[in-house]
């Protein structure tokens, strides 16, 4: 390759292994977590399928691309060391290896899973297609800038390998990262806003103020994987090789923000069994009231129903976020 800013292509390749492979470890502790908080002393028929069914592909991609990149790094330090032209550091800057486009297929798949999940939940919770039209068609653009760079890795050669950010696989790369920058942060403040003033409207009639709310959790997660992005962004800008660190760091921190608003979800949907439980247990003792004294007028308390009103309206914004 050209001489570029940065560390090189075989110390990128261990450092993002090695990171790579903390952040997956956190991400497998909140799948676990995930699955705990949306299965215990629950019915089957009472999980909730669409998110069992996001949270295993999450875990399923993050789980083949740590394993391709161990043989990827295998094949540059073991296998190939001695017989690929020019060493490791050639073997890992060559973009034609088949375990690094099987990993940036993988990378692609992650992506377009968890951007296609947010438009989602800005679906439900606006309930209205016109809002995520931009957002679809954003969502395209991050698909066909994906399928387009894994192609040209594949069918790269040596010239643009060794000038693959002025070539236009560097191009396709960097439209990639742009749109799925921009899809996220579009439909993340979509369903932000309509969250907030759905949280404003019924706070007048909320008793109770949750610990953590949905909201800030989703712009922490938007923040983190932000970040990511926008790092890489900046590598790439800089021709900088760390964009190769944090394109394999990406695919567990897309799997760890997800998990993180799941878990919330599933933390409002158990609390909310709470404020029912109780307005249960009132109207039982105001009949046993009405039994012990027949003659006596039954008052309604209107502060009770407003308890029940506040927290099931704030229970169905945070419900609504996912399913």
């Amino acid at each position: 390759m050209v001489a570029l800013a940065g560390i090189p292509m075989d110390a990128a390749a261990i450092m993002s292994s090695v990171l790579e492979g903390i952040l997956y470890g956190f991400s497998v502790l909140m799948c676990l977590g995930t699955i705990w908080t949306f299965t215990y002393k629950r019915h089957m028929q009472d999980v909730n399928r669409p998110i069992a069914v996001v949270a295993t592909l999450l875990f399923v991609l993050s789980t083949a691309h740590i394993v391709v990149d161990i043989i990827h790094l295998e094949h540059g330090l073991v296998k190939y060391r001695d017989t690929f032209p020019g060493g490791p550091v050639a073997f890992f800057a060559d973009v034609t290896q088949v375990t690094f486009v099987i990993k940036n297929a993988i990378y692609t798949l992650q992506t377009l899973l968890g951007d296609g999940v947010v438009i989602y939940r800005c679906y439900v919770v606006w309930q209205s297609a016109w809002v995520i039209v931009i957002p679809c068609m954003m969502w395209c653009g991050v698909a066909a800038s994906g399928v387009c760079s894994v192609y040209y890795f594949s069918q790269a050669s040596m010239a643009e390998i060794e000038n693959f950010f002025a070539t236009k696989i560097g191009h396709w790369v960097a439209a990639f990262l742009s749109s799925t920058l921009a899809t996220n942060m579009l439909s993340t403040g979509l369903l932000a806003y309509r969250i907030w003033t759905i949280e404003r409207k019924v706070s007048a009639v909320c008793t109770t103020k949750r610990k953590v709310p949905i909201l800030r959790v989703l712009i922490d997660a938007a923040v983190l994987y932000s970040a990511a992005l926008g790092s890489s962004i900046i590598c790439f800008g800089l021709w900088n090789d760390g964009l190769y660190v944090m394109g394999d760091l990406i695919v567990p921190i897309i799997s760890i923000t997800f998990y993180m608003i799941f878990i919330r979800v599933a933390t409002s949907q158990s609390n909310q069994y709470h404020p029912s439980t109780a307005h249960r247990e009132t109207t039982e003792t105001e009949r046993r009231k009405l039994q012990q004294h027949p003659l006596q007028p039954l008052i309604h308390r209107p502060n009770d129903s407003k308890f029940s009103l506040g927290d099931s309206s704030s229970s169905k914004v945070e419900t609504h976020t996912l399913t």
